[in-house]
């Protein structure tokens, strides 16, 4: 049988991982919020054909990848660090893993 204390030193390890995937979920969702906000402001004032002249269609898609890179980089040292973070949670939770035998994973 498992001792206790590695179950529930499994459970805590576990959980944090998941906790350091939420944070990092939170993160993406609010980049997708600051963008989808950015939107309107993307599109170009002046949409119709002007003196014979269409518009760029790629302006657009420049524009939202630009933004969107600048809005990433803010938050990408924040981005990094929790993903070593993780990974090294997860490497830590498959080596108690490796460890514990499968009877005792299954009590």
């Amino acid at each position: 049988m498992v001792e206790p204390t590695r179950r529930a030193r499994l459970f805590r390890m576990e959980e944090a991982r998941r906790q350091i995937q939420r944070q990092l979920d939170m993160i993406d969702r609010q980049i997708t919020r600051r963008m989808t906000a950015l939107i309107p402001r993307l599109h170009p004032r002046q949409t119709a054909y002007r003196r014979g002249k269409s518009p760029d269609p790629g302006a657009f898609l420049e524009r939202y990848r630009a933004n969107l890179a600048a809005i990433t980089a803010e938050r990408q040292p924040e981005i990094d660090a929790l993903t070593r973070k993780l990974a090294r949670q997860e490497s830590a939770i498959a080596a108690l893993l490796a460890q514990l035998e499968p009877e005792e994973l299954c009590a």
